[in-house]
């Protein structure tokens, strides 16, 4: 019979706590965010009943829904993890805590004015190509300066981190190397803007090599919810 997902949860929160220990690091400096894309409502009350607050949606469409299902429980934190329409940007910023995938100035920008004064900022990581592939969304290294720059300056957004998804490989080696430029990113963005503190990076199949790395948020979907069932039409 297979794990529930409350199960799940403890087991990766178990993992994690060993990893943070392994490489002498505090646990509870390390969020699990829940990626729940194409999960059911149901599975995600499974999650939360289990004691997960942080979601990670990653179409807009299905995400403000599930946002709508469960606005009874106002503790859920909502990120958006997914590519960014410009049409789709007004959603995002009525609806999201956090937008992790920013990947240009336009669309910080459109965040920003579409945020309402009455909400809280919204939260921000900038998505980064790490490792410069084509398929990939995300800004070089090189941009990073100018676009934290630009982000610190808008009121209805708060700059937490960075965010990136490297090039999928088993060689451990390779993962750590990716890491270990996305890690020296962050650390002079935070010497630069103190408040940062996201280190958004590693998923279940790097997230040894992510945490020795300084990862402050891994993001784990089957780990917690099981094989994925088939995706919505993207919006």
């Amino acid at each position: 019979m297979s794990n529930t997902i409350a199960q799940n949860i403890e087991n990766i929160l178990s993992k994690i706590t060993v990893l943070a220990q392994d490489a002498d690091r505090d646990p509870a400096t390390i969020q699990l965010l829940a990626v729940s894309k194409t999960k059911p409502v149901c599975d995600l009350i499974q999650a939360y009943e289990a004691g997960q607050r942080h979601f990670g949606e990653n179409y807009v469409q299905e995400g403000v829904d599930k946002i709508s299902a469960l606005v009874h429980l106002p503790d859920i934190v909502w990120h958006f993890i997914g590519p960014i329409q410009s049409n789709k940007s007004k959603f995002i910023a009525e609806h999201f805590d956090w937008c992790q995938s920013v990947d240009r100035l336009k669309i910080a920008q459109r965040l920003n004015n579409q945020r309402s004064p009455e909400q809280q900022p919204l939260q921000i990581c900038i998505q980064i190509n790490i490792d410069n592939e084509i398929s990939k969304a995300g800004i070089t290294p090189a941009e990073l300066p100018t676009i934290a720059a630009q982000i610190v300056q808008m009121p209805h957004l708060k700059l937490r981190g960075i965010m990136a998804i490297p090039r999928a490989t088993s060689i451990v080696a390779e993962q750590r190397e990716s890491f270990a430029r996305l890690a020296q990113l962050y650390q002079t963005l935070q010497n630069r803007y103190p408040d940062i503190d996201t280190l958004s990076m590693g998923m279940s199949g790097d997230i040894r090599p992510a945490i020795e790395s300084g990862s402050t948020m891994v993001r784990v979907g089957t780990g917690i919810f099981g094989h994925r069932t088939p995706a919505p039409k993207k919006d």
